[in-house]
């Protein structure tokens, strides 16, 4: 089951961080096909936000095929995006947890360990040119 957490300083929308969350869930194989999403009911209980915005995260991931509404019945998972390498006993998984705690131990905080992951992920995976 997902718990959602709605950073409201993030200066992302709310119903993009949902969706966020769900598609990192998706990736880590925490929800799988078949899996029942929060009702909009329970998430706004859990976050205190608006039903709409709820939906509006879930339209989005039906947009992108990854959930499927049934009528009275919820939103469920379609579709998986977790790969066998971001399995919770992946030796990959595993070096990556042993390695943040080593950045840790080392007196790196949360945001400067973002910041080194950030910079490796966008010197592999660079951004491709602008299209005018």
């Amino acid at each position: 089951m997902i718990v959602f957490r709605v950073d409201r300083r993030s200066g992302v929308a709310t119903y993009l961080q949902l969706a966020h969350q769900v598609r990192q869930a998706l990736r880590l194989g925490v929800l799988e096909p078949g899996d029942r999403l929060p009702t909009a009911k329970d998430v706004v209980a859990a976050t205190a936000i608006n039903p709409n915005t709820v939906l509006r995260a879930y339209r989005e991931l039906e947009r992108e095929g990854l959930v499927e509404p049934r009528p009275g019945q919820g939103t469920f998972v379609r579709r998986s995006l977790s790969r066998p390498a971001t399995a919770a006993d992946s030796p990959l998984r595993a070096e990556l947890t042993d390695w943040v705690d080593r950045a840790r131990e080392a007196g790196l905080e949360r945001e400067d360990i973002a910041a080194l992951t950030a910079a490796a992920l966008d010197a592999r995976f660079p951004a491709p040119p602008p299209t005018h």
